[in-house]
């Protein structure tokens, strides 16, 4: 999954390689799919890693290279300390 890039059905952007999947662990079910956002000097600087978080509802269809996802609405960045 992570080698698979992601793109945006709404206007055809590409938002990046999936660098990270979030499940649900009472139910072991994909809950949503993190790509890489942009991230401040200051982010980059203390090692932050950054993510656009899309929910499992938005992704459409999952090919052999690409995922296609139509996103309702602009997910918001979230940023983790490294560990």
């Amino acid at each position: 999954m992570k080698q698979k890039e992601v793109i945006d059905l709404s206007d055809g952007r590409r938002l990046g390689k999936v660098m990270d999947l979030e499940f649900c662990l009472q139910d072991s079910r994909i809950t949503a799919l993190v790509v890489p956002s942009d991230t401040s000097l200051l982010q980059s600087l203390r090692g932050e890693k950054c993510g656009l978080v899309i929910p499992w509802e938005d992704v459409y269809r999952i090919g052999d290279d690409v995922v296609l996802v139509s996103i309702r609405q602009s997910p918001s960045p979230e940023c983790h300390w490294p560990e």
